[in-house]
């Protein structure tokens, strides 16, 4: 039975979430038709550039991404923190990048006068779009509504483009999100549509890789600020190089379909998660398959069942076997 969102997002317990959109028909999100032979491989820039826009105006973080065949996957940072600092112009200002408004909010941003009842309206209005722009589902239905209008206008046609609702993970501490996002920028190692990350199009971890080589790239992606400190900035609490190299290995071991051995250089980073080399392959490739609405420590996976008020939640067991506190 599908959970209310509700029951599978709580900020309460992490900013973190996994989210998961598939496509509902045969011909395919992206790549090439087998049926007609005609390819749909463009569509991967739709959601790419679609998704980094959306970026630029929610206060919700990316920190890794893939767009593949049939589905798209992302991890996602929300930052109420930001939202709720911004003015009142610059929300009215960020909706308007993307809907239309009220003439209220217009009358606003022209900055003509407005009555006393006007402006308790606007209040209103405002209220509710600071609340969006830290939503995830308002985010995720930004993309897939604009995906699936492009795409049955290429496709001449109407009707649902995307399986129902998208999916959501909460990544309950750093093992769960950094694993996390391993598995989700090793999709396309995993399904042999690409040989390195490097060459793995339309990911994160591509545009991270090219953002270090060409100093021109605007940061679009959650930063990495390191290991965990006083005045800690925010970001993904690693470096970007160990993760790199990190996915790098583990991306050969994946394709090689050898029973691997995390290089020793990686070890302080695994030994900080708290995982064994044997954890984080497991992690790395079947993510999704162990988890469901939540990814986590036992006891932080206790924490979120109890304050979203799950009798129970798929994934406990292997939380104490795959990812024990540190």
């Amino acid at each position: 039975m599908p959970q209310p969102r509700s029951s599978q997002i709580c900020l309460s317990d992490t900013p973190f979430y996994h989210c998961v959109s598939r496509c509902v028909r045969r011909s395919f999100l992206c790549g090439v038709d087998s049926y007609s032979g005609q390819s749909y491989e463009h569509r991967r820039g739709w959601v790419e550039e679609r998704l980094l826009f959306l970026s630029s105006i929610f206060s919700i973080d990316i920190c890794a991404y893939a767009v593949m065949s049939n589905h798209v996957h992302v991890v996602l940072h929300v930052d109420v923190q930001q939202v709720m600092a911004w003015t009142d112009n610059e929300v009215v200002e960020r909706w308007h990048r993307l809907h239309k408004g009220t003439l209220l909010t217009q009358i606003f941003v022209r900055g003509d006068t407005l009555s006393q009842s006007q402006q308790l309206t606007l209040d209103d209005t405002i209220i509710e779009y600071r609340k969006r722009l830290h939503d995830i589902s308002w985010l995720m239905g930004n993309l897939n509504e604009h995906i699936a209008r492009e795409a049955n206008k290429e496709d001449d046609c109407t009707g649902r483009f995307w399986e129902g609702r998208f999916k959501s993970q909460a990544l309950l501490d750093d093992a769960a999100l950094l694993s996390c996002m391993a598995y989700v920028d090793l999709n396309p190692i995993r399904t042999k549509i690409a040989d390195t990350p490097e060459a793995s199009k339309h990911t994160s971890i591509k545009k991270r890789l090219e953002s270090i080589t060409d100093l021109n790239t605007t940061p679009s992606l959650m930063s990495f600020v390191g290991n965990p400190r006083q005045d800690m900035p925010k970001g993904i609490p690693f470096s970007l190089k160990d993760y790199c190299e990190l996915v790098d290995i583990t991306g050969r071991i994946i394709r090689n379909d050898k029973a691997g051995h995390i290089d020793h250089q990686q070890q302080p980073i695994l030994q900080r998660l708290g995982l064994s080399d044997d954890q984080w392959l497991t992690l790395t490739t079947e993510f999704e398959k162990h988890f469901c609405y939540a990814a986590g420590a036992e006891m932080m996976m206790n924490q979120f069942k109890a304050h979203t008020g799950h009798q129970r939640i798929r994934g406990m067991g292997k939380a104490k076997t795959l990812l024990r506190c540190a």
